[in-house]
């Protein structure tokens, strides 16, 4: 653990930004290295291959699943925990320039297209310092640059952080529940709440009702458990509390814009390809 530790200090804080001019990349299979909280003065674009990458900000914990980005802006603090030894992340760090996109200054998750994965796959090879006006360089800042083209969709691959600490058990009754199907009626007589006052909660801590806290903590659940490879799509959306599948499918949809089936057939393609 020591070792891993200073191989995170050393990495964060004394490499990305040490040219402030530089892009930095950084591609690694993470073994179980825990990152911990952290910050720094460049952007980061990290994408994920394999399996699942756990972000934590001071107020949200991102779920980043395979072939997917996620995008840090320059100075937030966050951590980082991959779900399995066999991730591999791959990092680039951005200077800030001046009169920037809004993209840019706001973190989210986006599905990676053919086109960026391409671009992505190409700096393979890559790491350390891209030198400004070096031809990685220029290739690492169109990659930057298309981004705000080509990455509309921000999808809610987050869940806020509660502070209440009666609603912080109630998160947890619902992660330890998510087989079964849970009514809000039930969990607010569990807990003590009327529905009114428990839907306040809800709406004052974590700016959403306990229904799209719900789904989008069990589609979470139903991705870790689609790469992992083990069960099929029904089989999937029984373990998150799904009776129907084409409405587990059509929920899947709404929130990555592509069904279970599909999400699998592109990561097989992504194993192909390398």
């Amino acid at each position: 653990m020591e070792q891993g530790t200073f191989k995170v200090d050393k990495y964060y804080i004394k490499k990305v930004d040490a040219d402030k001019k530089s892009i930095y990349c950084h591609h690694d299979i993470m073994g179980e290295l825990f990152v911990p909280w952290h910050k720094h003065d460049k952007a980061q674009m990290l994408y994920a291959e394999g399996d699942v990458v756990f972000v934590t900000t001071e107020t949200k914990s991102y779920f980043l699943p395979a072939r997917h980005f996620i995008w840090i802006p320059a100075g937030l603090e966050h951590s980082i925990e991959p779900k399995s030894e066999h991730v591999m992340m791959r990092n680039l760090y951005f200077p800030v320039e001046k009169d920037e996109d809004e993209f840019y200054k706001s973190e989210g998750i986006y599905p990676v297209n053919n086109l960026l994965l391409q671009m992505m796959l190409f700096t393979n090879q890559w790491n350390g310092d891209l030198k400004k006006n070096s031809p990685n360089f220029v290739i690492a800042k169109a990659i930057k640059a298309i981004l705000p083209q080509i990455c509309h969709t921000n999808l809610p691959l987050e869940l806020p952080q509660p502070k209440d600490k009666r609603l912080g058990k109630i998160l947890r009754y619902v992660e330890n529940n998510l087989g079964e199907t849970i009514l809000f009626a039930d969990v607010a007589h569990e807990f003590g709440f009327s529905e009114r006052s428990l839907y306040r909660l809800f709406q004052k801590d974590l700016k959403m009702s306990f229904i799209q806290y719900y789904t989008i903590r069990r589609i979470l659940k139903a991705i870790e458990l689609l790469l992992e490879r083990k069960l099929s799509v029904k089989e999937v959306a029984q373990e998150v509390g799904y009776n129907s599948v084409p409405t587990f499918s059509n929920t899947f949809f709404k929130i990555l814009g592509q069904r279970p089936s599909d999400y699998l057939n592109g990561e097989e393609i992504l194993e192909r390809g390398k």
